[in-house]
């Protein structure tokens, strides 16, 4: 309607004036009710195509959807595992911090194998200790057995050059097991050495790698044990948490409840515009909004990205082929806007629907000293006729609540 009262105003009042002051014709007397349509159809005509050319123009160069929304995430609440919900820390609904605690299961079982793993962990410890202690008295023992060794083999020795001197003066039953004896002794020696190395090589490698086994089956039965408290994974909000103490839950279950993270919907608005705007939907337009949630209100906002495809041709394979003519509609192009200035989504409730319009500018073209004049002309009409619909914007934002609350009959 708008639009056709602007081209009126160039059409069909430019053609009455024309008919009334330079015929002379007046209206009532030539100008009729009746004869309207051929004293003024020219204008008549006019006005009707140069309206459709302006919408056309208008909705192509600036595209407008009411498919808009600030979309915002949710996380579910479900344990990793499953089990029966031993203590419940938090409401029905309520404001929770990153890492508190939402519910517990029981943990009697993880607690047991937590018991066991540290156990592990400590009995490792001492056998180290023992190990080391099993190093200091094989230490001693080489001492003494070198000790032993070299006695007899003093006491072979010195026997050996009497016997070497004085032919006879001593038997040589008694060298021989002087001999023996020292060949004892150094397998002694070897026993205490090879004890020794043992007890170290225990020290430095056996047990330490006991040890890392150890530690990492604690870790493990930490991890479980700490699986057994639910957390919240953001700073958010807790909705529709049911969860109660003796209940059972996993993953296959429902969700505990919902956790929508702060600030959730707050950044910027998801719009869907029709297929036929891929070719002017560019990241950096302006484009402004107004929402439900927030009457009365038109926000600045700037286009930062545009989805190069549309969600309705997804398709996931199967055993049928996709017949084309069931894809009932035919999808948009999806955009992300963000505020021009900072904080102009606040006051705007998450997941609110809103109106959108995305203006296009030419004025890079339009100041390229390689643009033609006519082309200059054409781009600035194109520029200027965003005019209107920013227009029929604040005209929709001040009517909105009256539709929403008295017309829809929602209320």
């Amino acid at each position: 309607m708008l639009e056709l009262l602007i081209c009126s105003l160039l059409t069909i009042v430019p053609d009455y004036l024309f008919r009334r002051f330079a015929q002379g014709k007046r209206f009532g007397k030539e100008i009729t009710l009746f004869s309207v349509w051929y004293e003024l159809r020219w204008g008549i005509t006019g006005c009707l195509m140069l309206t459709v050319c302006l919408i056309t123009s208008v909705f192509f160069f600036h595209p407008a959807t009411t498919n808009a929304a600030l979309l915002f995430r949710t996380i579910p609440i479900l344990p990793e595992g499953s089990g029966r919900v031993a203590e419940v820390n938090v409401g029905y609904s309520e404001d929770v911090k990153k890492g508190q605690v939402l519910f517990r299961l029981d943990n009697s079982k993880q607690a047991a194998a937590l018991e066991t793993a540290r156990r592990k962990v400590a009995e490792v410890d001492a056998s180290m200790a023992t190990a080391a202690a099993e190093v200091v008295k094989a230490d001693a023992q080489i001492q003494e057995a070198k000790a032993n060794y070299q006695q007899a083999r003093d006491e072979l020795e010195v026997k050996t050059e009497l016997q070497r001197r004085n032919p006879g003066i001593v038997p040589q039953r008694d060298i021989e097991k002087l001999q023996v004896l020292v060949d004892q002794r150094q397998a002694g020696i070897d026993a205490a050495t090879a004890a020794k190395e043992s007890a170290a090589l225990q020290v430095s490698t056996l047990l330490p790698a006991q040890k890392a086994s150890a530690q990492a089956v604690l870790s493990e039965a930490q991890v479980e044990f700490n699986k057994t408290f639910i957390r919240a994974g953001v700073d958010g909000r807790v909705e529709q948490f049911l969860v109660r103490v003796g209940d059972v839950v996993n993953q296959l279950m429902r969700p505990a409840g919902v956790l929508i993270p702060e600030g959730a919907g707050r950044q910027r608005l998801q719009a869907g515009f029709g297929q036929i705007e891929a070719g002017v939907m560019k990241e950096g337009m302006v484009a402004e909004a107004t929402c439900v949630s927030k009457p009365w209100v038109v926000v600045p906002l700037v286009v930062t990205s545009v989805q190069d495809y549309i969600a309705a041709g997804q398709f996931r394979s199967g055993e049928q082929l996709i017949d084309l003519q069931n894809v009932a509609k035919p999808g948009t192009i999806l955009a992300f806007l963000e505020p021009l200035y900072k904080g102009g989504l606040d006051g705007v409730t998450a997941g609110s629907t809103c109106i959108v319009n995305a203006y296009t500018s030419n004025h890079d073209e339009i100041v390229d000293p390689k643009t033609s004049t006519g082309r200059r002309i054409v781009l600035h009409a194109i520029d200027a006729i965003g005019f209107v619909h920013a227009l029929l914007l604040r005209i929709q934002a001040l009517l909105l609540p009256f539709k929403t609350l008295i017309f829809s009959g929602g209320h």
